[in-house]
């Protein structure tokens, strides 16, 4: 009996799923540890996120450990290559060596452009550039940023209509030297898409002590009319601390206006072509005109006006073409007229006698 307990827990370790390793962390590559300008090297990487967008960089005054401390400033930007990973977070690239613009020591620089942040370095020596030791760190305070970056606010009715896009980066930073932090000076830089930052300097006012930490906020804007991925970025003593990724939505209120312009103008346009083709066209006029007879009006002595109006309302209409000399006669007649005169067939022929129409 004492058998089947050690069995099962046999099964249980077999059966049991093994441990998720550690994915491992994004590494870079080079074909040459050293090459002049003008040449060419192949950057290879493994470990990236899948059909991530990534840009290739030389710079200089940087080490892989510390990395690179001066920015995108500090390398040869317009040289950069981008590529994007395959499904396996892996990539291959052909990179032209370029001078920095800053002396070595020089390391090829792999970061993302969009969505989580990795880079990776390696060191490279860029025949014949010109070789400094890195710029000593500066003694006394030091800041560091303790927490994620996060940007608070949201837009309005007036950035619908294209109004500059406002958020307020908000971090915390601690004192990691030995001497007090007055005022310190950041660098707030935004970017979009592959382009680098455009920095503006924001001074926050406050003391940080040794071994104490502070709640920054810093106001970030954009240019009117602004849609897209954007990147917010924190520098302090030119060095990047933090990167916040912001999506702008498009200012649906502008496309609106302009539909409305499209039909509005147009239809005021052709209303006022239309009224001043009706004022300037010739008029049309007839060459009859029929000749009416002024009316007279009957007034019968002794009555007054409202009794005139009264007895004209009342009195039969005559109709112009029966006059009593071609009256009809009585409606009830139906044969021809005919000669009633009493005369006898004897009488002397003379002239006719005139007849009396219409007499029964």
């Amino acid at each position: 009996m004492a058998v089947l307990p050690a069995v099962l827990a046999v099964l249980a370790l077999l059966l049991a799923p093994a441990p998720a390793m550690a994915a491992d962390p994004p590494a870079v590559k080079l074909s040459k540890s050293q090459a002049g300008t003008g040449g060419s090297i192949t950057v290879t990487g493994s470990g990236w996120r899948s059909k991530a967008l990534l840009m290739i960089l030389v710079c200089g005054q940087s080490v892989p450990s510390s990395g690179v401390t001066g920015g995108t400033n500090s390398c040869a930007n317009a040289d950069g290559r981008a590529v994007t990973t395959d499904a396996e977070g892996r990539f291959s690239r052909k990179l032209p060596v370029a001078e920095p613009p800053v002396p070595c020591p020089c390391v090829v620089h792999v970061a993302t452009v969009t969505g989580a942040k990795a880079e990776a370095d390696a060191i490279f020596q860029v025949a014949g550039h010109a070789v400094e030791p890195l710029p000593a760190e500066p003694a006394g305070g030091r800041l560091s940023v303790l927490t994620d970056t996060r940007l608070d606010g949201s837009g309005g009715l007036l950035t619908w209509f294209g109004a500059p896009p406002a958020r307020t980066l908000v971090f915390t930073v601690g004192n990691v030297g030995t001497s007090p932090v007055k005022n310190p000076v950041f660098q707030v830089g935004t970017s979009h898409g592959v382009f680098a930052p455009q920095w503006e300097e924001q001074q926050w006012r406050g003391t940080i002590q040794p071994g104490k930490k502070a709640r920054i906020e810093l106001p970030v804007e954009l240019a009117a009319g602004a849609h897209g991925d954007y990147t917010v970025s924190l520098k302090y003593g030119g060095k990047v601390m933090a990167e916040q990724p912001w999506g702008v939505g498009r200012p649906w209120g502008v496309t609106l206006f302009w539909v409305l312009v499209c039909l509005v103008v147009p239809a005021a346009l052709f209303r006022v072509g239309m009224a001043v083709v009706d004022r300037v066209r010739p008029r049309q006029t007839s060459r009859r005109r029929g000749f009416r007879m002024p009316e007279v009006a009957l007034r019968i002595p002794g009555l007054r006006p409202r009794e005139e109006a009264k007895h004209a309302a009342s009195a039969p209409t005559t109709l112009p073409w029966f006059t009593p000399d071609n009256d009809p006669g009585t409606a009830g007649r139906l044969s021809a007229p005919h000669d009633d005169s009493p005369t006898s067939p004897t009488d002397p022929p003379g002239p006719t006698a005139p007849t009396r129409k219409g007499s029964t």
